[in-house]
């Protein structure tokens, strides 16, 4: 295992501004999936709700969506909701945190965990938010574009448009393409600066630094940790939401063992 040093705002070390991330396993995924699922199963009053909520959370999305007739922006908005994840999770990321230093847990000391942040977690959760409207109004535009401005079609008429038309086609090419852009940046920026936030008196610019050089310094080990994390949040959706309630905080829990594997405190 070695240890890569990031500068962030300078060309010289100082203890304010360095962080050290260490290269793992390209394996160290799974082995993170198991700590976080050990975490999951000690207390998992608390962490089944917070799993039930972000459940809950995206059914309101869905009802929202049949309501105001957006229907066909389902898997758009969706995917927008989930740029929210790595700040919705911050309980727990504080349970996985209390565990291992043996203190006490519950469903209030984890949902009060953001508040208690050293670092400037809710500067984290503005860009966040600011990334998922960003991403709306992609999505918002590349519709209009490909689709047109005359409203959104039901879905009975909107799949068979988007997969046998060339507007359709197109619309579902950029839109993935551009999806997938944003979510790699999202991902790069908050794959451990998230949880660096909660425990370390950091600002947001050297924990989002240090999300690079964490995975920068682990390509292979990071891909296979966003092909997991996309492939259980993809089982929790086709499980009509099901899933989300097991798969949310089981990702969280590991991703705070990714954190604590790779960042050198």
């Amino acid at each position: 295992m070695h240890e890569y040093e990031l500068i962030a705002g300078g060309t010289e070390p100082s203890d304010a501004t360095t962080s050290r991330v260490r290269s793992v396993a390209f394996e160290a995924p799974w082995d993170w999936l198991s700590a976080g699922w050990v975490d999951l199963w000690r207390h998992p009053g608390v962490s089944l709700t917070y799993g039930a909520a972000f459940s809950c959370i995206a059914v309101g999305l869905l009802i929202g969506l049949f309501q105001y007739g957006w229907q066909s922006m389902i898997l758009a908005l969706g995917g927008g909701f989930l740029i929210l994840g790595p700040f919705v999770a911050v309980g727990l990321y504080d349970v996985s945190r209390r565990i291992e230093a043996e203190q006490p847990v519950s469903l209030s000391t984890a949902a009060a965990a953001a508040s208690r942040a050293k670092g400037q977690l809710s500067f984290m959760g503005a860009i966040l938010f600011f990334a998922f409207f960003v991403w709306v109004q992609i999505a918002l535009l590349l519709f209009m574009l490909f689709i047109g401005t005359t409203g959104f079609p039901p879905p009975s008429e909107f799949i068979p448009t988007l997969l046998f038309t060339l507007q359709g086609l197109g619309l579902l090419v950029v839109g993935t393409t551009v999806g997938a852009a944003i979510a790699s940046v999202i991902f790069v920026m908050t794959v451990v600066s998230v949880p660096m936030l909660l425990e370390q008196e950091v600002d947001a610019v050297t924990a989002m630094a240090t999300s690079y050089a964490a995975v920068r310094a682990n390509p292979q080990a990071m891909a296979l940790w966003a092909a997991l994390i996309a492939g259980f949040i993809a089982l929790g959706l086709a499980t009509m939401l099901v899933g989300l309630v097991f798969a949310f905080p089981l990702i969280a829990h590991a991703t705070w063992h990714a954190y604590r594997d790779i960042v050198v405190r």
